[in-house]
């Protein structure tokens, strides 16, 4: 829960390096956007700062209409404030080139949801304040899902809620191989599994290894699950994690398709029935309930046991810099209502999907969904995509990262030779 802690000091603007800052973020890969234009509003300073007037809000939500849930819960919000909530959404990408603009011109919104990634995009502009600026306790938030919109020591956002990866399975065809789920506890017993299931006549494991965002998304847990680091690409535990791969296509057990799969298209293949395995994340929990074969989850393990950590996906809320610092009260009290635990299972009920960066948070979901008892653990270890200080240094190394991993599975390169280019790339790009 976060509470306030004093009245917001005025941020200093600083100039902005958009000319740097204003790059296309490759993919949302874990995000529940879609596709499609913004509605409602332009975005702008509203009417007044007390008393009513008219807070404006974007987030990375077109798919989600005025009379969706999701509308209604940031309506709330605003109600509760005593203010009108002026809502824009914007595809994902769009609103990161859309606010880095609105800075520029000096009519960002009072508030904007981010895919975790953009917030160090955003924050190194100088464009966000922080939310110790803010006036805002962070410190209930699960330090590792927080750490996605920390630069420099410091938080520039909140997350309304994380998403992550785990294992789905088919019940039904692991019993007919002879498959005890509970035995996959590491990289070994995974692909004994992935024998037992190939060599009962059905498909392993896929997932996604696309040439996008989406494929480092899905390679992260396996390379952070071997030890590896996303500044050293080339490290010998990096290699082992991309020989795991390589090795299931070359044995059989994995498809040729997962080099053009993305999240989606790797569902709809284990939706056929055939597979043992898919990695997907919490946004496919509905999808799985309703299938026509019995599923359950576990989590990426480790190469030597254990969870391994996955990365999170998910939006942050953030507070724009604004000319008039008395706005900031106002919305203060719509981040504060987003941000309680019941806020937060408010949020994860009307997205299905995600998990309250919080324990408090958690507890309540889980006291009305036990079912989602393995995403709760599966988000209680995972790892921001930017964290570490990354920064805007991430959307170069991943690309370095999935461009080698396409190389290894399509046999253009070893997996050794295709992480070593990948390193120099990045080295090359970065300075």
């Amino acid at each position: 829960m976060t509470r306030t802690t004093g009245r917001p000091a005025r941020p200093a603007r600083t100039t902005l390096a958009l000319g740097a800052a204003l790059l296309t973020l490759a993919g949302a890969a874990a995000c529940s956007s879609g596709s499609g234009g913004s509605s409602g509003g332009s975005g702008g300073s509203g009417d007044g700062a007390q008393g009513g007037g008219t807070y404006t809000w974007w987030d990375p939500y077109p798919q989600h209409d005025d009379s969706s849930d999701w509308a209604g819960r940031v309506d709330k919000c605003g109600t509760e404030a005593g203010v009108t909530i002026d809502r824009t959404a914007y595809d994902t990408t769009a609103l990161t080139n859309q606010a880095l603009l609105a800075a520029q011109e000096g009519t960002s919104p009072d508030i904007i949801l981010l895919d975790n990634p953009a917030v160090s995009t955003l924050a190194e502009t100088g464009m966000l304040t922080t939310m110790e600026e803010f006036g805002l306790d962070t410190s209930g938030i699960d330090e590792n899902l927080l750490a996605a919109g920390v630069l420099d020591g410091q938080a520039y956002g909140i997350p309304i809620g994380a998403n992550t990866l785990a294992l789905y399975y088919n019940q039904d065809v692991l019993d007919a191989a002879g498959v005890d789920p509970a035995a996959v506890t590491d990289w070994e017993s995974l692909t004994a599994a992935l024998e037992q299931v190939t060599g009962a006549g059905h498909k392993g494991i896929t997932f996604a290894a696309i040439g996008t965002e989406e494929g480092s998304f899905q390679f992260l847990p396996w390379f952070w699950g071997a030890g590896a680091d996303l500044r050293d690409l080339s490290s010998p535990d990096a290699a082992e994690a991309l020989e795991l791969w390589t090795g299931w296509l070359e044995n059989g057990h994995a498809p040729n398709s997962v080099i053009n799969n993305s999240q989606n298209t790797t569902w709809e293949e284990f939706l056929t029935g055939d597979f043992g395995f898919a990695v997907n994340g919490t946004w496919q929990v509905n999808s799985a309930a309703g299938a026509d074969f019995a599923t359950g989850v576990l989590p990426i393990p480790a190469q030597e046991g254990g969870a391994a950590p996955a990365p999170t996906g998910g939006e942050f809320i953030t507070a724009p810099v604004q000319s008039d610092t008395g706005r900031y009260e106002v919305t203060k009290q719509i981040v504060e209502c987003m941000t309680t635990p019941e806020g937060m299972v408010e949020t994860a009920t009307a997205f299905a999907y995600y998990i309250p960066p919080t324990a408090q948070g958690q507890q309540q979901l889980l006291a009305d969904n036990p079912d989602l008892q393995p995403w709760v653990d599966a988000v209680r270890v995972a790892r921001g995509r930017t964290s570490d200080n990354l920064g805007t240094d991430y959307p170069v190394i991943s690309e370095a990262l999935w461009t080698a991993v396409q190389k290894a599975l399509s046999g253009a390169a070893g997996p050794a030779d295709a992480l070593a280019e990948a390193q120099a790339t990045a080295e090359d790009e970065l300075g």
